[in-house]
């Protein structure tokens, strides 16, 4: 009888095999493409091993197991990591939108050509352009009143917490202004025609406003 790894041709004379070349050998062949097209993707071993680790987790605690009880419970625990992505990174883009300035750079306007350019897209019923126009007019207008220094790269809250200083009257109805132009730019809400007349009115109001010296920018 031969020993381990020799093997008898039909003429009778052993022929010896080295024992690592035959377990190299071997290993080679179960590495064959052939043996392995039904094993599970990577995306089936992931989702089994999560399944398997939630089975135990239910377990341990003394909850039912079992395939409808896992996927029920999986998905409570996606939808829960999801909506925390959607916090976080919701929460991120909405702080660095205020980076975003109120004036673009195509060149520098007169608030006459701010108010002009408002009125002519109400008319249009484009209230989201008309919104952006009548608020540059209204900044515009106290930097040219002196009463706000002409600051490129000024965003809307900043300039209406720099006009309510000077204001203080009219710093709640500034915020809301500034509120209302980051919306609309943001995408977040569409402006309306209420939108409009509400900037109008308060540009006319801070218009004629006595300032507050004391707290003036500049």
């Amino acid at each position: 009888m031969p020993n381990w790894g020799e093997t008898v041709p039909f003429d009778g004379a052993p022929v010896t095999v080295e024992r690592d070349p035959a377990r190299d050998a071997a290993r080679a062949e179960l590495l064959n493409p052939a043996y392995h097209r039904h094993d599970p993707s990577l995306l089936e071993r992931i989702r089994t091993w999560i399944f398997d680790q939630l089975d135990r987790a239910f377990g341990a605690v003394g909850l039912p197991g079992g395939g409808m009880t896992t996927a029920v419970l999986f998905l409570l625990v996606a939808a829960v990591l999801a909506a925390a992505l959607w916090w976080r990174f919701g929460r991120l883009g909405r702080t660095a939108r205020t980076a975003a300035t109120l004036f673009d750079s195509t060149g520098p306007a007169t608030a006459a050509d701010h108010r002009a350019a408002a009125a002519a897209h109400a008319a249009a019923g484009a209230w989201d352009d008309a919104v952006r126009e009548q608020l540059r007019a209204l900044i515009r207008g106290l930097e040219e009143r002196t009463l706000l220094d002409v600051r490129p790269g000024r965003t809307a809250d900043e300039a209406a917490a720099e006009a309510g200083r000077v204001l203080p009257a009219h710093a709640d109805a500034l915020h809301r202004a500034a509120r209302t132009f980051d919306d609309v730019v943001y995408g977040e809400h569409a402006a309306d025609r209420a939108a409009y007349h509400s900037l109008l009115e308060l540009d006319l109001a801070v218009g004629t406003a006595r300032p507050t010296l004391t707290g003036a920018a500049g």
